[in-house]
């Protein structure tokens, strides 16, 4: 014991900061996801992304062809023309009228043409812009048939479904966008868990496949239903801070933080892991048994001045909760009395010596 540097101690209590384990995924909110769609069909022109690509809202992605844009532009300018000629003749109608040269139902009749004119219009300019078509060149005369489709959000492009030459209309997607700048967590608790759980608190979490940096989220959002028809309740938050490495649909391990309690806790190096489970070494009273033949060779061996006082611990399992200023907590699977004495430093060496021997104590 004094060459392993062993020390004893008892149980005890204290403030643990507690928190609770669950496990979840990373997503983006629909708000923030988009699929990148022409308003008009016609066949793709040029493909200005990658998967990969950083874009800014209204930015052009793509250009598309279609000859038929061209009719409504020509309508545009009809109209415009027709409109000019209608405004001409009402101004003329008015001076017949006032000169009592002509009735006035043809002023009444050039005036309702030209609110039908402005009226169509009206409409043709509204379907021009949607298509990003610009409505003063084509008052100028301009027609084009090449169309730009723009990126309805910023953020990086994660798939580009349509090739150059393809056909498409505005029910099939070109590409996808995803703004990672809004990652939420959802996480899965158990229902036992719930009562501890609300708004704002903190968590801390980390990537499964690569535990070594720690992120932070808040919750905002707990579930009232269970999820997929299992005894689990989603809990929603917002990822804070630095969101760096981090992607739709990465699974993680998070811990809820939920307050402070005081509770049964060991110094970390109590604690042992053997064979899957989690131990204690107490110290116990009763020797352990040793075959009649074995005990006698080792006393006629002994002289009764060389014989050394032992001490003997029995490992025992214990079930770890929170850790925090050095101590976990531990539940025991066996109660102990209260004034139990235990390894409190050194149980690795304990534990190695009763593996190499076989023993139980």
């Amino acid at each position: 014991m004094k060459t392993a540097d062993i020390e004893l101690g008892t149980l005890e209590r204290k403030n643990l900061k507690t928190s609770i384990k669950a496990n979840g995924m990373l997503t983006v909110p629909n708000q923030n996801k988009a699929l990148v769609t022409s308003v008009n069909s016609g066949v793709i022109k040029t493909l200005l992304i990658q998967p990969g690509s950083f874009v800014r809202k209204g930015q052009t992605i793509a250009t598309i062809v279609n000859p038929d844009v061209a009719r409504l532009q020509q309508d545009l300018q009809t109209t415009n023309a027709q409109i000019n000629l209608s405004e001409i003749e009402l101004s003329r109608q008015q001076e017949l009228v006032q000169g009592n040269a002509a009735p006035l139902k043809n002023v009444q009749r050039v005036q309702t043409e030209l609110a039908t004119l402005i009226a169509t219009r009206n409409a043709l300019q509204k379907q021009l812009s949607t298509m990003g078509i610009s409505v003063a060149s084509v008052s100028r005369g301009n027609i084009i048939t090449t169309i730009a489709v723009t990126a309805p959000i910023s953020g990086t492009v994660s798939n580009v479904s349509a090739l150059i030459g393809s056909n498409i209309d505005p029910s099939t997607p070109i590409a996808e966008i995803v703004n990672n700048a809004e990652l939420h967590l959802d996480l899965f608790v158990y229902e036992k868990d719930l009562p501890k759980l609300h708004a704002d608190q903190t968590i801390h979490f980390t990537l499964t496949n690569n535990p070594g940096k720690e992120y932070d989220a808040q919750v905002y959002s707990i579930g009232t239903a269970f999820a997929n028809e299992t005894k689990t309740i989603p809990v929603h938050a917002i990822v804070k801070g630095d969101k760096t490495g981090l992607i739709e649909g990465m699974n993680i391990t998070a811990v809820i933080s939920i307050g402070e309690a005081v509770v049964p806790a060991v110094p970390d190096d109590a604690i042992v892991t053997y064979q899957g489970q989690d131990y204690i070494f107490t110290l116990t009273d009763h020797k352990p048994q040793q075959p009649q033949e074995e005990k006698e060779n080792k006393e006629r061996k002994k002289e009764p001045e060389q014989q050394e006082a032992a001490m003997t611990f029995e490992r025992m399992q214990v079930v770890k909760g929170v850790s925090d200023i050095g101590y976990t907590e531990i539940t025991l699977v066996r109660d102990i009395p209260p004034a139990t004495r235990i390894i409190t430093k050194g149980a690795f060496f304990a534990n190695a010596k009763m593996t190499n021997t076989g023993e139980e104590e």
